[in-house]
């Protein structure tokens, strides 16, 4: 109710952020957020209500997201062409937005592009519309895929995996998603992360992931900064053999898949050498993630660069009041 509130601006006209939207506007405000509703004419704020509710019972990805024609009613309703009574950041009109979806476990922000997104404070799952890595990037996008290029330079392979593999994996839709054991090299078996993920048959296809944080080549000895692939393919013999156990079933089940991710290149001798030795034994589904793909797909989902990546900001060389 707190949200149909926002939309139809029942507040004095001092304190509200929002443009006031008549019932005229009401089915226009709707068709811009790319759904087909339109105001019957009833009281406004009882009809936005039980149009936001039938907008939030639509199919959607799990839990911590929400349905994405809900996500394009937010973005409508925060546009900040629509500015009203407010600052340009729209600060006031966040802070009433969030006040209303705390209590759900989200809260809004505005990203680089300055579109407003839904965020799962308990998952940080956000939300985001085109998921295709191919696409064109607009500049914003181009300058974040770039910050985090030059972080994946200096991150370490731990912070490869905890940085941006696994809120990637999770954005993605993945659940238990679960580092195995890396920084003390224990109980890892082949894998430094398994994870689920659950078919639309409610059908679950187990994972497991081996990550290394430069190049992955054919080559006949490991270089400095490189891996040679014939390590990768004994850790992914370990992977494919041993059993991991999954608490919510109470089993040990084997994995299904494996990522071989790298935070380099992946060299095509060294896909292909892969795939000929394990298709003489037991391969499985392998696939592959080099520095492009987890550059595009971290992009494309809209999630927060890691602190390290971002630009320092400025300081002055002197205090608050200058030296004179």
């Amino acid at each position: 109710m707190q949200i149909a509130d926002l939309i139809c601006g029942n507040f004095p006209a001092e304190t509200s952020y929002f443009r006031y939207r008549s019932s005229s506007f009401l089915t226009e405000f709707f068709a811009d957020a790319d759904t087909d509703y339109e105001h019957d004419g009833s009281t406004r704020q009882r009809w936005v209500a039980d149009t936001l509710e039938k907008i939030l019972d639509e199919p959607h990805t799990g839990a911590g997201t929400v349905p994405a024609s809900f996500a394009r009613v937010i973005q409508v309703l925060m546009d900040p062409a629509d500015a009203f009574n407010d600052d340009k950041d729209r600060s006031g009109a966040l802070q009433m937005l969030n006040a209303a979806l705390a209590r759900e476990g989200f809260e809004a922000y505005y990203a680089p592009d300055r579109r407003c997104y839904l965020r799962h404070i308990a998952t940080n799952t956000t939300t985001a519309f085109d998921l295709n890595p191919h696409r064109p990037f607009s500049a914003a996008e181009v300058e974040r895929r770039a910050q985090l290029a030059a972080y994946l330079d200096t991150a370490s392979e731990d912070d490869l995996i905890e940085e941006i593999l696994l809120p990637l994996y999770r954005q993605l839709g993945f659940h238990r998603v679960t580092a195995a054991g890396h920084k003390d090299k224990a109980l890892e078996y082949g894998k430094d992360v398994w994870m689920k993920f659950t078919l639309p048959t409610q059908h679950v296809l187990y994972f497991g992931l081996q990550a290394k944080k430069g190049k992955l080549d054919a080559a006949g000895a490991t270089r400095t900064s490189n891996a040679n692939i014939a390590e990768i393919y004994n850790q992914v013999l370990m992977m494919l053999g041993h059993e991991i156990f999954d608490p919510e079933i109470g089993k040990r089940v084997l994995v299904d898949h494996a990522f071989i991710v790298a935070g380099g290149e992946i060299t095509k001798q060294a896909r292909a050498w892969l795939g000929n030795k394990l298709d003489a034994t037991q391969r499985r589904s392998i696939i592959f993630m080099d520095r492009n793909d987890i550059l595009d797909l971290f992009v494309v989902t809209n999630l927060p660069l890691p602190a390290a990546a971002l630009p320092k900001t400025a300081t002055a060389p002197w205090p608050d009041e200058p030296p004179f």
